[in-house]
């Protein structure tokens, strides 16, 4: 399946198509070793026009050969890079995607009584204001002006745990494409339609940039400098060529084909070829770790990453919070506080309340109950009391938050005891969230709820500060929780109260001091931050928004499997280094197998030189030309398979392909020429 998901037809047509489209100078531009061979491959073709036409004195037939392999060359290359960069396109039209168009009843004015009228979302305008009941979803981005619901924005944020909007105060902001779960809502749009949360998210995907990295920053600049060296070292044979032909008085000036077939042939086409194969191969080998990867650039990049970026919630911790202990006031015992809080959580369907019914059971072996049977009726949360609970005949157990259950107890003019406050705050120290218990207007204890850190993490991310890479946990939590989970999970370092535009600015800051990010996150509002990083792993758990900005997605939604990520990159970056170490051989053994034979026209003294015995000058320049094409297919396997990863030195691994690729990059041009000539003198070529 994942070979389909990669490589399926759709894929594949679509690759073909573009590699024809790349058929341009401004695509072709990119890489100055293709477009030298896309030049080659023009002017061949219209020498062959002009020589079958009779406007030119010229072997079209030779002409012709040459031509047919040099396109077959520049499509190849083009083909593969088509291919390693077709899931790229989507990171935009996703975000767009997730604009989904609904209908909003608009409200005359701030009542909920007033007159309505239904529109469409993309009409509203800011200012507007408009009435959600519970089940219908946020059509704008605004603020509460009335009411309090409980809102679900995992669409957006990724986070799975429902969250309070009220009026006043610092929750009373709504993002539009959430959906309201309870209650209803009167909002003001703050924004216009083209201007919402989404568009701003699209905007800075759009915006960011990946930079290429510093290997293949130096990669193109000595890709170019040999290109350039070879490209006036042919200009200049011509006139010599002409030169040498008038002063001696006998022989053929060297024709401009040949001098074009020897320039493809001398330039590193192998690996300008090959970056695009091995980017493939980096992606195929990131499935078989169970990760998408939409770039082959990104597999290089995490070969040298060095800062990584976490996005908390789902990644460093489960997501979805969970009772980890009781803790009762002086005189009630933990297992009485336990007993209540399970007895109000047996209707409660909330992760949460099953969390507290599971505790309870596994402490005391306290086992759920037949409510019905009991005569029990269940006190369902209300966004507005932010309470749940149980009436069990005389026995009224309430649980909620601190604020929530200070205002029950005040209320009924009970008392709200300091240890309760002592409690509370040692729970919010730690990162956890308090649940306060109460029976009678009679508090029992807090239950300490906590966002469960993922097992072997903090193990984990030694092992990639032993790599040299430092972690950073990002997460909307305020700075005392945030610091408690980043004590408990082992990062380096860790961003509270983060907005995407702080991510945004955070991963620039680390890439100003020319250090390679890498990032992972499950929400859209990590997608302009997933879009910034160099490496953007995007959790499958996560929303899709998310994973079409991040340039990998792990299926496994494991934010470690980084270390399997630069495991991957830097097997790339070694088969790179060897197949560049064999293209500049393979190059250098080109040029003294071919040169001798293609200037025996104009220098009959080099036949001596003509060591492989090649059957004509013609036949030596297209055995090459030839040669030069199918040598990069016939390297695939090895782009493919990989370098085999072995951490070494920098000088161990530099000897290494010296000695085996750069040897074998000076020896199998002499054969492969020899027996391509051998064939086309055979078939008569």
């Amino acid at each position: 399946m994942k070979t389909t998901q990669l490589f399926d037809r759709k894929t594949v047509i679509s690759a073909f198509f573009d590699a024809i489209k790349k058929c341009t100078p401004q695509a072709q531009w990119r890489n100055p070793v293709m477009f030298i061979v896309y030049v080659g491959a023009l002017l061949t073709t219209g020498i062959w026009i002009a020589s079958l036409l009779g406007y030119l004195p010229d072997d079209n037939h030779f002409t012709l050969q040459v031509m047919f392999w040099l396109w077959v060359t520049l499509l190849f290359a083009n083909f593969a890079e088509s291919l390693a960069e077709s899931r790229s396109k989507a990171q935009a039209a996703s975000l767009r995607g997730a604009k989904q168009q609904s209908k909003a009843m608009r409200l005359h004015h701030a009542d909920i009584n007033a007159p309505k009228e239904i529109v469409d979302s993309f009409s509203l305008h800011k200012g507007d204001i408009v009435l959600v009941n519970a089940g219908e979803v946020i059509p704008c981005d605004g603020e509460v002006i009335e009411g309090g619901a409980s809102v679900d924005e995992s669409a957006i944020t990724g986070e799975s745990a429902p969250v309070i909007r009220e009026s006043g105060g610092d929750f009373s902001s709504v993002t539009g494409g959430t959906r309201v779960l309870s209650d209803w809502l009167i909002i003001r749009c703050t924004a216009e339609a083209g201007n919402s949360f989404l568009d701003r998210m699209i905007g800075m995907v759009e915006g960011a940039k990946r930079r290429k990295t510093p290997n293949e920053v130096a990669l193109t600049i000595l890709l170019t400098a040999l290109t350039l060296i070879f490209l006036l070292a042919c200009i200049t044979l011509y006139p010599f060529s002409v030169f040498a032909v008038e002063f001696q008085g006998h022989g053929d000036v060297i024709s401009v084909v040949t001098l074009i077939a020897l320039l493809v042939c001398l330039i590193p086409t192998t690996i300008g070829g090959l970056l695009s194969s091995i980017g493939v191969a980096g992606m195929s080998r990131m499935l078989d770790a169970n990760v998408i990867a939409t770039s082959g650039r990104a597999v290089e990049a995490a070969g040298d990453v060095d800062v990584l970026l976490l996005d908390k919630t789902g990644t460093i911790t489960l997501g979805n919070r969970q009772a980890s202990r009781f803790i009762p006031l002086s005189g009630i015992s933990e297992k009485q506080l336990a007993d209540a809080a399970q007895l109000s959580s047996l209707a409660d369907e909330t992760p949460e309340g099953r969390s507290i019914v599971i505790l309870a059971k596994q402490r005391f072996n306290l086992r759920e109950r037949d409510l019905a049977s009991l005569g029990a009726s269940f006190i369902p949360f209300s966004a507005m009391t932010r309470m749940s609970g149980v009436n069990l005949g005389e026995r009224l157990i309430r649980k909620g938050s601190v604020d929530a259950i200070r205002r029950h107890i005040e209320v009924s003019h009970g008392h709200f005891p300091d240890e309760v406050t002592a409690i509370v705050e040692q729970v919010a120290r730690t990162g956890g969230t308090p649940l306060v218990v109460v029976e009678n207007q009679k508090i029992l204890g807090v239950v300490e709820l906590k966002d469960i850190v993922k097992g072997g993490i903090k193990e984990r991310f030694a092992q990639l500060r032993q790599m040299g890479i430092k972690t950073v946990m990002i997460t909307g939590d305020n700075h005392l929780t945030a610091a408690a989970i980043a004590a408990e999970s082992g990062v380096d370092d860790f961003l509270a109260e983060a907005t995407p535009e702080a991510k945004l600015a955070l991963i620039r800051q680390y890439q100003s001091e020319g250090r390679l990010v890498a990032m992972t996150g499950d929400g859209t509002n990590d997608a302009p931050a997933l879009a910034q990083a160099d490496v953007a792993v995007a959790m499958n758990s996560g929303t899709q928004a998310a994973k079409e900005a991040g340039n990998m997605v792990d299926l496994d939604s494991n934010p470690t499997k980084l270390i399997e990520v630069v495991h991957i990159g830097k097997q790339m970056l070694m088969t790179r280094g060897a197949l560049t170490t064999f293209s500049i051989s393979n190059d250098i053994a080109k040029y003294f197998a071919i040169i001798p034979a293609a200037f025996a026209v104009t220098y009959p003294q080099l036949n001596m030189l003509n060591v492989m015995n090649l059957h004509s000058p013609a036949s030596a320049m297209l055995s090459a030309v030839i040669f030069n094409a199918l040598i990069i297919v016939f390297l695939i396997p090895l782009a493919l398979k990989g370098v085999h990863y072995r951490p070494v030195s920098a000088h161990a691994l530099l000897r290494r392909n010296l000695s085996l690729y750069g040897i074998s990059g000076l020896l199998v041009p002499f054969i492969g020429i020899k027996i391509i000539d051998m064939v086309l003198a055979f078939i008569g070529f």
